[in-house]
């Protein structure tokens, strides 16, 4: 009886079976020359050609050992190493030069033939897409709760495309996708293929269909990871210091293909709140392949309305540049349902007689057509929106605006000068009238409380899709007496809505599983 193969089998289970998913495995048996090529290529003291030859001849030899017997797990390993970090050399090298042209490469008695795949619509991304590339085990994983990655063959990369200048919707760091790269050899003649694992989970290697290697955590995590509560602080109180996050952001790649779900925050938050609640809705593969996630930020000490009218903006932008675009899902947690459900609604200045046609009167007093208050005040439902998912929304206000808190908070936000002075120039006394506050403009946090006339008109005005409201009870399980510890069921309630689901969670409840799992099924409901 043969006991190498076993040996080897053995040998990786127990070994490789307890290290990270793509930690190189030791130079022994069948796998020591592939092995030491692998770590010999990773010396900078060598030219990136010799570099690249030595990354090609351990994916090659790998590659005609993968799912035998004799090699267990170690020559995938092998091989996604060695086409990952090939790939990041090769981008980088001297500016590109290396990179999305044929390719002879000869070192050693070796000569390899290089092509890259042209991007089609199967999946395949077209080379020249992404600006660089990093390793998904390079990116640092702290932030994500629970990693989402397919083991299988290909290195996983995360796929960076920052232009200069950026393009429109680019986060400051570039628009991050999961890249999944192959090398098919044919003899030594290689062919390098930039896949998207959200939209193809086999390819071709070694002569065989394979399950491939993908994560698609790292991409999210890949994304600036400062202090979600003290940056949601900052952009609440010093509003004219953040205003340069204002903005719609896409999280992948534009694909017209998919449904735009765009995430709104609420008060003292930031975009980064919903990294795993989107790294949760893409454990799923078809809400992956079918929804392409984006993010709304901005400094929440601005009054909800104008806040609103920001969104609006940018949503008209981007259905502007991408007019192919499917109509778009919003989903918005407390204040940033407010601004969600006003994308939603139709507001007309009659409909402001509902907190009493002499205050409508003096609060249009002096606004003209097109100018910023009216701008925030009527508005029309947006086409492009398809249905809105309300998460813990103080749809008529929260008690907690009012209170101590409120009111310390209402002292700390400085708003812009410029925002301030348009709006006390245009309507002078009439917002104190409208508002009661006749020594403080408006901001987020009057903006939320229950005197604020805004949502008895949103309360006679009907939302124009569908509408599902998710509702945090801390647990209690006492609606319709609950309250999330923020907002009380009776600011949350929307009687017309399509469906409502109580979560056991507080306010932010956004990552329970509860929650998770409500989001996806309105979702699927969504796509039929």
């Amino acid at each position: 009886m043969n006991i190498q193969p076993l040996r080897l089998t053995l040998f990786a289970t127990l070994v490789l079976g307890a290290c990270a998913p793509n930690q190189i495995p030791p130079a022994e048996g069948l796998h020591t020359s592939a092995v030491n090529h692998l770590n010999e290529a990773k010396k900078a003291i060598l030219s990136d050609e010799q570099r690249a030859i030595l990354y090609l001849n351990a994916a090659k030899e790998s590659s005609s050992l993968l799912g035998s017997a004799e090699s267990g797990v170690a020559s995938r390993v092998i091989y996604n190493n060695a086409s990952a970090d090939l790939t990041v050399l090769l981008r980088s090298s001297r500016n590109g030069s290396l990179w999305n042209r044929p390719l002879t490469l000869s070192q050693g008695g070796s000569t390899y033939r290089v092509r890259f795949a042209e991007g089609t619509q199967d999946g395949v991304w077209n080379a020249d897409h992404f600006t660089s590339f990093v390793s998904a085990d390079g990116v640092d994983l702290k932030t994500i709760k629970r990693r989402n990655r397919i083991d299988g063959i290909g290195g996983a990369l995360v796929g960076i495309r920052k232009t200069e200048p950026l393009e429109p919707f680019s986060p400051l760091v570039g628009v991050a996708a999961p890249v999944t790269v192959v090398l098919d050899f044919k003899g030594n003649d290689v062919t390098l293929s930039l896949i998207d694992p959200s939209e193809k989970t086999t390819s071709r290697v070694a002569g065989k269909d394979r399950t491939l290697d993908a994560d698609f955590s790292a991409p999210l995590a890949y994304y600036p990871q400062h202090s979600e509560m003290l940056e949601g602080l900052l952009g609440a109180i010093r509003v004219q210091q953040h205003m340069s996050i204002t903005g719609l952001y896409m999280l992948e790649p534009y694909d017209p293909d998919r449904i735009p779900l765009v995430f709104v925050h609420g008060l003292i938050s930031t975009p980064r709140m919903w990294r795993n609640v989107i790294n949760e809705l893409e454990t799923d593969p078809v809400l992956r392949s079918r929804y392409q996630c984006m993010v709304f930020g901005y400094p929440t000490g601005y009054p909800p309305l104008y806040s609103a009218l920001l969104l609006r903006e940018e949503l008209g932008k981007f259905y502007n540049k991408y007019p192919r675009a499917n109509d778009a899902v919003l989903i918005g947690h407390s204040m940033g349902g407010i601004l969600s459900r006003a994308q939603v609604t139709t507001v007309r200045r009659d409909d402001w007689n509902a907190m009493g046609k002499d205050k409508t009167s003096r609060l249009f007093a002096k606004v003209k057509p097109g100018d910023l208050v009216e701008r925030t005040t009527t508005f029309s439902a947006n086409s492009n929106v398809g249905r809105a998912i309300f998460i813990c929304t103080p749809h008529r206000g929260s008690k907690m605006a009012v209170g101590t808190l409120g009111g310390l908070a209402m002292r700390l936000i400085a708003l812009p000068v410029d925002l301030t002075s348009t709006v006390s120039g245009v309507v002078g006394e009439s917002i104190a009238t409208v508002t009661g506050n006749a020594k403080r403009m408006p901001n987020s946090v009057t903006g939320l409380s229950p005197e604020n006339p805004t949502f008895k008109v949103l309360d006679t005005r009907s939302i124009e899709v569908p509408h599902h409201s998710i509702i945090g009870d801390r647990g209690k399980g006492d609606t319709p007496e609950s309250s999330d510890g923020v907002v009380q069921y009776w600011s949350s309630q929307m009687k017309a809505a399509t469906s409502e689901k109580i979560v056991p969670g507080p306010h932010g409840a956004c990552e329970l599983p509860e929650t998770i799992e409500e989001l996806r099924r309105i979702l699927k409901i969504h796509l039929k």
